[in-house]
Parts: C-alpha cells; structure tokens; sequence
C-alpha cells in the first residue's frame, strides 16, 4: 500500500468519515473537515507513527501539514 492509500485509511478511521470520501493533494483537512479538531490531530500522528513505524517530534508539527491531504502525505513522506 502507497503512502497516500495508507494516510487516508487513516484518516478516514480517524475521523469517521465515509469509506468513499475522496482525497486528492489538494483536498483542505484542518479547518474544512468539522471532525478534524486538535484531539483528531494528535491521533492522527499517532497513528501515522504507529502504522509507518516513524517518530514525529513536537517540533515538526505545524498547521501547514494539515493544510491539504496532499501536504500531509508529503510530510509522511518526508519521515520514512
């Protein structure tokens, strides 16, 4: 499974969403979607750490990579 496939998977767990919601790089996250809050957040990292087997510092966590899915995915990215 790609990255993107497995971010969304991850998100849609997350938060609940539909299984065919749609994501594509330019998709807002943070701010659009009302279940993405900041406990959604914290989860979410968790879960990006768990599934990637990655460490996120607190100091690498900014709004800008909540932004869109494609920003997000990009981050993940940059950590395996």
């Amino acid at each position: 499974m790609n990255t993107a496939a497995s971010v969304k998977e991850i998100l849609i767990d997350v938060l609940q969403l539909s299984s065919d919601v749609e994501f594509d790089e330019e998709t807002p996250l943070l701010g659009a979607i009302p279940e993405f809050d900041s406990m959604a957040v914290v989860t979410v990292l968790t879960s990006i750490e768990d599934t990637f087997g990655v460490e996120v510092d607190d100091d690498e966590i900014s709004a800008d990579i909540f932004e869109t899915f494609g920003a997000l995915c990009a981050f993940v990215e940059t950590k395996v």
